[in-house]
């Protein structure tokens, strides 16, 4: 920052001088081109070689419940009836420690668990994926099942 007196403009100059710029119209072509490109490259990731494009989705799910907490034994069902049959090629799940503002305000801390899944980008994966959230929020009376969707290139 500049101490006043010292090349720094008074406030009202400051405010002349912000309201007098006008980026021109080449600049704002470039900043929309950069944008655009940008969303471009997050779907269609540049993959080399042996790789494939498909996208990689990680849900996270509270285990919290209204009264008590989804067991061992719920999850297991849960993965076997409803996860393996939409995504039999595989999937990963790990335990994790969560939190997150609810809906009230008030900040959770529970235990989690991650489901990582790879898959083609399609409407079928997609339809599953969301069966799957809107599943487990109704079996289990979740607030919200966190998705994270993102472009992988993967190879074997």
């Amino acid at each position: 920052m500049h101490p006043a007196g010292r090349g720094a403009l008074k406030p009202v100059e400051a405010l002349r001088s912000l309201a007098a710029f006008r980026p021109s119209a080449s600049a704002m072509v470039m900043v929309v081109l950069l944008a655009l490109t940008g969303c471009a490259s997050f779907h269609s990731p540049a993959c080399t070689g042996e790789e494939q494009a498909f996208i990689q989705d990680s849900l996270y799910f509270g285990t919290a419940k209204p009264v008590g907490i989804v067991t061992p034994g719920e999850w297991a069902d849960f993965l076997n009836k409803v996860v393996s049959p939409r995504f039999p090629q595989g999937l990963t799940v790990w335990e994790a420690a969560g939190q997150w503002r609810g809906g009230d305000g008030a900040i959770v801390r529970e235990a989690s668990r991650v489901l990582n899944l790879l898959h083609p980008d399609d409407a079928a994966s997609e339809k599953a994926v969301v069966e799957i959230v809107v599943e487990y929020k109704a079996r289990f009376q979740q607030e919200a099942v966190l998705r994270v969707k993102a472009p992988a290139c993967i190879s074997f």
